[in-house]
């Protein structure tokens, strides 16, 4: 079943603060495996520039994810989630997340559409820090893939 494109432009409302902490900062950095010492001691990050340890690139999507199941989760878009692939990532940073922020995300549906039986749907995310100054943009492309037969 085809999503509903009514959809396309809808915005679903901020999420609650999610604070962003030393530790977990330090333990997405050591599961990437990226040991870039700004992530895990404060003296480096200072050193480059930053008030606390930053977070590696891909760190926000755990936050822009939680922030879409909104969107997956909506009863009247259609979405069969038991049938969706992750497509794409992409980021635009304004400034680096650092440790002790507090952010929220606004979820936007950028896009859907069907290619070959499969509904595609772009999801943008806003993060925006506690003062509501933008901090990123975070895209995902889900595909949905089409039942067998459709």
């Amino acid at each position: 079943m085809a999503l509903d494109q009514s959809f396309v432009g809808r915005t679903y409302p901020p999420t609650e603060p999610y604070e962003v902490g030393r530790e977990k900062i330090r333990e997405f950095a050591e599961a990437v495996g990226d040991a870039n010492p700004a992530y895990a001691d404060p003296d480096a990050a200072k050193a480059l520039g930053h008030l606390d340890v930053i977070a590696p690139p891909t760190f926000v999507f755990a936050i822009t994810f939680k922030a879409a199941r909104e969107v997956i989760a909506d009863p009247q878009l259609g979405l069969d989630y038991s049938r969706v692939v992750h497509g794409d990532q992409k980021f635009a940073y304004t400034r680096p997340v650092r440790a002790g922020d507090r952010l929220t995300v606004t979820s936007t549906i950028e896009g859907i559409k069907s290619m070959a039986g499969n509904d595609i749907l772009d999801v943008r995310g806003e993060v925006h820090d506690e003062a509501g100054a933008h901090v990123v943009t975070a895209w995902t492309k889900l595909v949905a893939r089409g039942a067998e037969g459709e």
